[in-house]
C-alpha cells in the first residue's frame, strides 16, 4: 500500500507530517491493506491565515484493486482531528465494500 500526501501552499508537508500519516493509515487500514493498492492524503487549509471554524479540511482517497477509487471528506478544526473523522468515514466505507464483496 503506497500513501501519497498532497498538501496546500497553506500546510507544510514535512516529514513530521508524513511519518505520522503513515503510521495512522497503515495501522488502521491494516485488514484491507491486501486490497488498497495506494492511499492518497490531501490536505487543506481552506481560510489560510484567516480563523474560522472547521478550516482543515482532509480527503482521503482509497484505491481499490479492481474497484472504482473510495473518495471522503472530513473538515475540522484541526488537521489531527480533520484526518481521524475522514480515516472514520473511510474505513466504514471500505467495510460495507467488504461486506459487499464476500456476499458475492
Amino acid at each position: 500500500m503506497i500513501i501519497q500526501l498532497n498538501t496546500d501552499k497553506n500546510i507544510a508537508g514535512n516529514e513530521r507530517l508524513e511519518s505520522y500519516l503513515n503510521s495512522i493509515l497503515k495501522a488502521e487500514l491494516s485488514n484491507f491493506s491486501n486490497n488498497i493498492t495506494r492511499i492518497e492524503v490531501h490536505l487543506s487549509d481552506e481560510n489560510s491565515q484567516k480563523k474560522g471554524e472547521n478550516d482543515k479540511r482532509c480527503m482521503l482517497e482509497a484505491r481499490i484493486e479492481n474497484r472504482q477509487p473510495i473518495a471522503v471528506t472530513s473538515h475540522a478544526n484541526t488537521l489531527e482531528k480533520a484526518v481521524n473523522d475522514a480515516l472514520e468515514k473511510l474505513m466504514a466505507s471500505l467495510k460495507t465494500i467488504g461486506g459487499r464483496l464476500k456476499n458475492y
